[in-house]
């Protein structure tokens, strides 16, 4: 297992432009293929810290359950233009 704590983070390069809200600082202990996971996303976004993208996921989670719990669906489209429900575990 590999430790991760995460707290806010502003990049170096990043100008503060409104008051720092209340910080909670959070410690997750994840095994070796979710930190690679994590690793992933963060290149990928090009997000600036770790915080950045558990921050954004938890967005995205809170949406999509909300969306279902409204009664929605989420579907997805493939190359060939064939539409199928997203299979969703939340």
């Amino acid at each position: 297992m590999t430790t991760l704590s995460l707290a806010a983070e502003t990049a170096p390069d990043q100008v503060r432009d409104r008051p720092a809200a209340a910080r909670t600082r959070v410690q997750f202990d994840l095994p070796p293929r979710s930190i690679e996971r994590l690793n992933t996303l963060k290149r990928k976004t090009e997000a600036a810290s770790y915080a950045e993208v558990v921050k954004k996921a938890l967005r995205l989670y809170e949406a999509l359950i909300e969306e279902t719990e409204a009664g929605k669906q989420f579907l997805v489209r493939d190359a060939n233009g064939s539409v199928a429900p997203l299979r969703l575990f939340l």
